[in-house]
Parts: structure tokens; C-alpha cells; sequence
């Protein structure tokens, strides 16, 4: 029979049952879910994962990497953002300020212009796409004039060409 796993003493019950009442995301409420469970009532792995709903390696690897590094390793970064970002959105905006300002005034500012600026401020080149979501994470957008009229009769049109003057 397995032993029962222990948790390091960086938190009393008390203060993870705090910490799981101010916590916001049911992950991280999960997480801090299997340590109190550690804490008050030492169990084999199988039993808590099966009472938490996680898998037992998911309960193993969570409760070794609380020992190692306590809290943090629990209120970490968790899923999702942009980890591989280039810059961050303020600096993105920072560096997009000076198009938009040309913009307002008129100017034409093409994504080919901004990409080659964007290389020029990172040292490497860039895939086009990569300054097109970045044009769309900052609300630009391509602005071009309709093909035809949206209130245009075809009928009309082609009684117009028929009785306007050829030259």
C-alpha cells in the first residue's frame, strides 16, 4: 500500500481555507482544494484526485512542486496570455503612435511601412501576419470604398446607359 504523501508546512488549514475563499478561478480553487485536503485529512493520492476531480499524477505533480516552492507554485501564472509577445500592449501602442497620428492627418500608413519599422525596432524580420494582428489588436482596420452603391437599381443602370450620350 502506497504511503500517504505530506504537504510542507508553509500554510496552516486556516490560511490555505482563506486563500481558497479569496481566489478567484475554479483551477486555482481546485489546486488549493488538494492541499487543505493534505492538510486536514492525509490521504493516498488516488483518493484525493478522485475526491477533487483531478488526475492522481496531475495531485502528484502539484503537491511536489508546493513543496519545492510553496504558494507561488499555486498562484503562478496559470494559463494563457501572451508569453511569446514581442513587446508588451504598451509598448506595442508606443511604438504605433507616430502611424497614427500620419493617419489622422490623412496620410496613407501601409502595413508593408509599418512592417519594415517593426523589424527595424526588433532586429529581425517578421512574418506580414504578425503586423497584421498587431494593426487588429490595436483597432486598425482596412477602410477601402464599395464596389457599388448599396441602394444601386441594375435596371436603372442599364436605362441610363442606354440614353446617356457616347462620346
Amino acid at each position: 500500500m502506497a504511503r500517504n504523501p505530506s504537504v510542507a508546512p508553509h500554510l496552516t488549514a486556516d490560511q490555505v481555507m482563506r486563500k481558497i475563499k479569496g481566489t478567484v478561478g475554479f483551477w486555482r480553487v481546485q489546486k488549493w482544494l488538494v492541499i487543505y485536503n493534505l492538510l486536514v485529512d492525509p490521504r493516498p493520492l488516488m483518493e484525493i484526485a478522485g475526491h477533487v476531480g483531478l488526475a492522481w499524477q496531475t495531485v502528484r505533480n502539484l503537491v511536489s512542486r508546493y513543496n519545492r516552492f510553496g504558494p507561488q507554485a499555486i498562484e503562478g501564472p496559470g494559463k494563457g496570455g501572451r508569453r511569446r509577445a514581442y513587446m508588451d500592449l504598451k509598448a506595442e501602442a508606443d511604438f504605433l503612435e507616430p502611424f497614427f497620428e500620419r493617419a489622422s492627418t490623412g496620410k496613407v500608413a501601409t502595413a508593408m511601412e509599418i512592417k519594415k519599422a517593426w523589424e527595424k525596432r526588433l532586429g529581425h524580420t517578421v512574418h506580414k501576419t504578425t503586423v497584421y494582428r498587431l494593426l487588429r489588436r490595436h483597432g486598425w482596420r482596412k477602410i477601402v470604398p464599395r464596389p457599388f452603391h448599396v441602394r444601386a437599381k441594375d435596371e436603372k443602370q442599364r436605362e441610363f446607359k442606354k440614353t446617356s450620350r457616347k462620346e
